[in-house]
């Protein structure tokens, strides 16, 4: 009897033991379905593709998908938790017993305005970081708006109630963008119950270039017309910087240029890359630049680094041309994600070094025009010693943009991000501090006429800012 026991023992021990070796051979695999930390994303993975869906607790819609060599290199797997790589970050993932119901079939009504609406609040309820900052009472603007909104609302009258929203919201990256009929139908809305202005008006580009081209006596720009570098008087560098996006080498088809623009051609291109293609392809592009402008501008006294009219684009662009002034790997800052009622967990951000970095004086123009990735490079200035900020206080719009889509394919996005400085300390709405102050209006258009109209005084008073910080 004991030996019959003692036999059928082992036999139950040999089946879990190969029950085991087969769950942790399936647990090893980044095969299967993923649920996001935070972000609210399912990433879908078999032996060939991966796929990416947002979810809400009301929807799941496709947003991304390739083929899993475009990014099996950006994820690995750790105790039953997947991360993925993207740029400087690192997005965390659990394992889903099960590919939700919701994914698997869509049986709502897609253009059904209601169902739209709920589907941004519901975003915005689970995911926006800002409520408190901002004194945002959610449920009254949320009821207000729905209150607004029935089986009849028009896509127009849904764009403009979703925007209204979003300005009460006080989001800085916050956006709607529905299709161009939409838009521009809204826009003629606006154009109607606006008065004409009578002053001049300048784009954003369009006053870099006026002072790019007075400061320069030597212009060495060549190839770029996002960047402008060369330099001044007395053998000062100065590099432009007008936005910290659209670098990267995507062999876009020239006749699909001319017929609908630069940027819209390279949208259309770049949206067809996984996330990881994306960042690489970004981080190629701008350091091949900046390789050209600091073998140019090596032997120059300082480097001024003008981005007051840069309203940001790509973080890991902001930091890649900072990486050429820093001499050894540094933390520069931290950030953590809404989830559920709190946040994810704080992760630090690094900056990379170069082996021959630039270490004489830098001086980093801002404005509250500098937005987005400019706020970024602003907060990682901070840590760069040799670097000094002139100016006035940059936008405060630091949160990544969480990019979504709504069931009817209008994109919107949101901030649900909070980024700290090595003191633990955050300038989201308020803004990076300058070293030295120069008061500019803080009116787009009030600030670009002050410089645009009157250049000598703009670079004099840049200059005497300089000489005060050198002691001069």
């Amino acid at each position: 009897m004991q030996s019959k026991t003692t036999f059928l023992s082992l036999i139950l021990l040999s089946i879990l033991l190969i029950n085991c070796n087969t769950n942790d051979k399936k647990n090893n695999s980044i095969e299967g379905v993923w649920k996001s930390i935070g972000y609210g994303k399912i990433l879908k993975i078999d032996s060939t593709t991966y796929k990416y869906f947002d979810i809400t607790n009301i929807s799941c819609l496709p947003s991304k998908q390739g083929n899993i060599s475009e990014v099996k290199n950006s994820i690995t797997l750790k105790n039953d938790t997947l991360a993925v790589k993207s740029g400087y970050s690192f997005y965390y993932y659990t394992r889903a017993n099960k590919f939700q119901d919701l994914c698997k079939k869509n049986t709502k009504d897609i253009n059904d305005p209601l169902y739209n609406f709920e589907v941004f609040a519901d975003t915005y309820k689970e995911h926006y970081a800002f409520f408190e900052l901002n004194k945002i009472n959610w449920d009254s603007l949320y009821n207000s708006a729905k209150e607004k909104i029935n089986s009849k609302t028009t896509e127009v009258e849904l764009y403009l109630i979703i925007q209204e929203m979003i300005d009460s919201l006080k989001d800085n990256h916050g956006s709607i963008e529905p299709t161009d009929e939409v838009y521009e139908k809204a826009e003629q809305l606006n154009i109607e119950n606006e008065d004409t202005e009578e002053f001049k008006w300048y784009g954003d580009f369009q006053v870099a270039g006026l002072v790019a081209d007075y400061y320069l006596k030597e212009n060495l720009t060549q190839d770029s017309w996002l960047i402008n570098w060369g330099k001044m008087e007395n053998n000062i560098g100065f590099i432009q910087i007008k936005a910290m996006f659209l670098y990267g080498d995507l062999s876009l088809n020239d006749s699909l240029v001319k017929e609908n623009g630069f940027v819209s051609t390279y949208m259309d291109a770049f949206n067809d890359l996984s996330y990881e293609q994306q960042i690489s392809k970004e981080i190629a592009g701008i350091n091949n630049v900046m390789n050209t402008i600091m073998e140019d501008l090596k032997e120059t006294k300082y480097i001024i680094i003008d981005v007051r009219f840069n309203g940001g684009g790509q973080d890991v662009v902001a930091l890649e041309v900072l990486r050429h002034f820093n001499k050894s790997r540094i933390q520069i800052a931290s950030k953590k994600a809404r989830h559920y009622n709190g946040f994810t967990k704080k992760t630090p951000i690094y900056l990379d070094s170069i082996k021959n970095p630039y270490m004489k004086p830098v001086y980093l123009l801002t404005s509250q025009q500098s937005a987005s990735a400019t706020d970024m490079m602003a907060l990682s200035s901070m840590e760069i010693t040799q670097l000094k900020r002139i100016g006035s206080h940059t936008n405060g719009a630091i949160s990544d943009a969480l990019q979504k889509t709504l069931p009817n394919g209008w994109h919107f996005s949101l901030s649900n991000e909070i980024y700290t400085d090595n003191n633990d300390k955050y300038y989201e709405n308020i803004g990076i501090p300058v070293d030295f102050e120069l008061n500019y209006p803080e009116d787009r258009q009030t600030f670009f006429r002050s410089v645009a109209e009157d250049l000598e005084k703009d670079k004099q008073s840049v200059l005497n800012a300089i000489r005060k910080l050198r002691n001069e």
